[in-house]
């Protein structure tokens, strides 16, 4: 009777497996099953392309304006290199995908289209913020509530499926008009950056343009200053920033949830 492997070389075993599934150079690794090698070898690489398929795929389904930007074949052999480079690091298939954008912004056949990473990380908000948490919009209502003295000491809670990306490209423009129209549009070289929100108040995920300098006012709130603080901040970073109008897009987006008066939350 063959011997089983103890806990250690069992890992190992598992280690080498997942390697070898995943790089296309690797053999099969000894003492998977003993058969004879030629129809060992035939098998594992069916499996091998079965995996990395599957994760192409959802890869795919997770960016699916960035396959209407570069073609469904150069993603699939772009998704190939990708898998081999970060291979999945958790048994949630959901999980996988948070390195894509990073590993874009070194693709070399992709730096023709410079965008392309701010447009996966716009995709992959998107898909986080499906997963995310609940919560309950607060409406804008409750701030009208407040007198104007204590508005600039007022601590605001963000959304827990909200996500902002900033970027000198109009992703949300390219997003936009890559979901909807017929044919795939890519951005003038003329054109301006914008800032994306993404939020989730319900079921729905939700996009959002924001105006300027929106986008440090969310970075001084979910910091948890006040914010008089954070306009503040936000307005000597961008001269056009207009708070009521940030304002108005946050609580008109669902992604403020609560407000607090005080030194803590």
């Amino acid at each position: 009777m063959r011997a089983q492997p103890d806990g250690n070389g069992l890992a190992e075993m598992q280690h080498r497996f997942a390697r070898a599934v995943l790089q296309a150079p690797l053999s099969v690794p000894d003492g998977i099953r003993r058969e004879v090698r030629p129809a060992h070898e035939r098998r594992f690489v069916v499996y091998r392309n079965n995996v990395k398929a599957s994760l192409a795929a959802a890869l795919a389904a997770r960016f699916p304006v960035v396959v209407r930007l570069v073609g469904e074949e150069f993603f699939t052999a772009m998704a190939l290199v990708f898998i081999e480079r970060h291979p999945p690091r958790s048994p949630v298939l959901a999980e996988y995908g948070a390195a894509f954008a990073g590993f874009l912004e070194g693709f070399d056949p992709a730096a023709n289209l410079p965008y392309l990473p701010d447009i996966a990380r716009l995709e992959w908000a998107r898909h986080a913020a499906f997963h995310s948490a609940d919560a309950n919009p607060a409406d804008i209502a409750r701030l009208a509530e407040l007198p104007p003295e204590a508005l600039g000491s007022v601590r605001i809670g963000l959304h827990p499926a909200m996500a902002v990306i900033a970027s000198p490209w109009p992703i949300v423009s390219v997003w936009t008009t890559n979901t909807h129209d017929a044919m795939p549009e890519a951005p003038a070289a003329d054109w301006t950056g914008e800032t994306a929100l993404v939020t989730r108040p319900h079921l729905e995920v939700l996009l959002y343009r924001l105006p300027p300098g929106a986008d440090r006012l969310v970075t001084e709130l979910a910091r948890g200053v006040t914010l008089g603080a954070a306009a503040e901040e936000a307005s000597g970073t961008h001269d056009s920033f207009d708070l009521a109008t940030s304002l108005a897009t946050l609580f008109g987006a669902g992604a403020i949830t609560t407000l607090f008066q005080g030194s803590s939350r």
